[in-house]
């Protein structure tokens, strides 16, 4: 039995109670919500970890991209990338590997994965068989396989149909299509005039989900790459068929989240998200970014933090990191840290916002240890203490209770100064009197 599936039955199930107890939720709240579909709970049942729950009125999560290319493959490193984005708070992580190995690879990295694990199955279709030799059959023996292994989500790409692939090449783009499953489906539809069969065997496929309570997270594999194609008729035809899918996926007991675009202006990032909240039914959004510029490479973990505060404030619920390395090359161990605190700070923001009592929580206390002076209590609140700590330890107010920036003249120490003042003179004529 599937999450869903529990949850319709008014069951509460031991992963159910674990996301309400960590969300500060009642458990009920979260069975009815995982019941409707506006919170999916990735977690295979070959996959053991503490659940971590994605969706309505929960804090925003947080995923970190990792995995091997064919032209650069070394699976210490990739373990290595897995702790990193783990140690700096990712709530989950995509082994995107192409190349070879790549069963191995993922095997590895998901028995040392305490958080969420999600792939993208075409990148090992294409990685073992030629592109005009993909067939449903070896596409669903794929997609068996990584779910026996243990994987939590699939990135699908079932909304790149022909009729889609017809509308966005019948509305000129600047970019054309960015995305690596997406472009593969399309080329390969394109040349074969055959349909995506992810799409035309859509009720096979949710069997095979179903069996290992995989979530799908149907992709955007037609999603703007370029700010100039935001919002386009190719993005928004495939999000009406996502549509349509989210509810033939909950029917099956299949929980599904939808991905969203990549390349967003701000001025359209809410009606984006307020689109897919519509056309799906509640379903979770999960956004690459969204990048608000085109022209930042090597900052792009800006731009992406920027798109993606405005996004979760505005009901986005799972954010997909974006590194200084994007758009250039394959990611580093830095470029992870770097990927994961900006995006942090993006879904932390967001949930000021949406009112997440648990953020406001924890902004508030940072705000009062800064009142206080209280460095290590600073450094325990931080998202990155190490860098905190470091920052300080390195200034030229080292071992001294202010920062270098101020120093003597120390909003704070003069603030407390003068509060210490006031209440001491307040009290002053009752002592006298006595």
């Amino acid at each position: 039995m599937t999450q869903i599936e529990a949850a319709r039955k008014g069951i509460v199930t031991e992963q159910i109670a674990q996301v309400a107890e960590d969300e500060g939720l009642a458990p009920e709240l979260v069975r009815e919500r995982v019941a409707t579909g506006e919170i999916v709970i990735p977690h295979n049942i070959h996959h053991e970890f503490r659940a971590i729950g994605i969706g309505k009125g929960l804090r925003t999560k947080v995923n970190a991209n990792i995995g091997a290319s064919n032209l650069h493959q070394f699976l210490e490193e990739e373990v290595e990338k897995l702790y990193t984005a783990i140690r700096f708070g990712s709530d989950s992580v995509m082994d995107l590997s192409t190349g070879t190995e790549l069963d191995a690879i993922r095997v590895e990295l998901l028995s040392r994965c305490p958080v969420i694990l999600g792939t993208v199955p075409i990148y090992q279709v294409c990685s073992e068989r030629s592109l005009m030799e993909l067939s449903a059959e070896y596409f669903f023996e794929v997609i068996e396989r990584q779910a026996r292994q243990g994987v939590d989500y699939m990135t699908l790409h079932c909304g790149v149909t022909r009729e889609t692939v017809k509308r966005l090449r019948g509305h000129q783009r600047i970019e054309g299509i960015v995305s690596r499953g997406g472009s593969l489906i399309a080329a390969w539809i394109e040349r074969t005039g055959n349909e995506n069969p992810l799409y035309e065997k859509f009720d096979e496929l949710c069997e095979i989900l179903r069996a290992h309570d995989v979530t799908i997270s149907l992709g955007d594999g037609l999603r703007p790459g370029a700010t100039g194609d935001a919002t386009d008729r190719g993005q928004l035809a495939e999000l009406l068929v996502l549509g349509e899918l989210t509810e033939r996926a909950r029917k099956a007991g299949v929980q599904v989240m939808i991905e969203g675009p990549g390349h967003v202006p701000l001025d359209q990032i809410q009606a984006n998200v307020q689109l897919e909240k519509r056309l799906c039914a509640g379903a979770p959004f999960y956004v690459l970014g969204p990048l608000t510029c085109d022209v930042a490479p090597g900052y792009d973990h800006i731009t992406g933090a920027i798109g993606g505060a405005i996004a979760a404030a505005a009901g986005t619920d799972f954010l997909c990191y974006v590194t200084p390395a994007e758009h250039l090359r394959l990611p580093d161990v830095d470029d992870v840290r770097e990927g994961v605190i900006a995006t942090r700070i993006a879904a932390h923001s967001g949930d000021l916002v949406k009112g997440v009592r648990a953020a406001k929580v924890w902004n508030d206390q940072m705000s009062r240890y800064r009142k206080a002076l209280n460095w290590e209590g600073m450094y325990a609140m931080a998202m990155d203490p190490d860098k905190a700590r470091r920052y300080k330890e390195e200034s030229e107010a080292a071992g001294s209770n202010v920062c270098s920036m101020c120093g003597s003249l120390c909003s704070i120490n003069i603030d407390n100064a003068a509060i210490k003042f006031t209440k001491k003179r307040a009290t002053q004529p009752a002592q006298a009197h006595a």
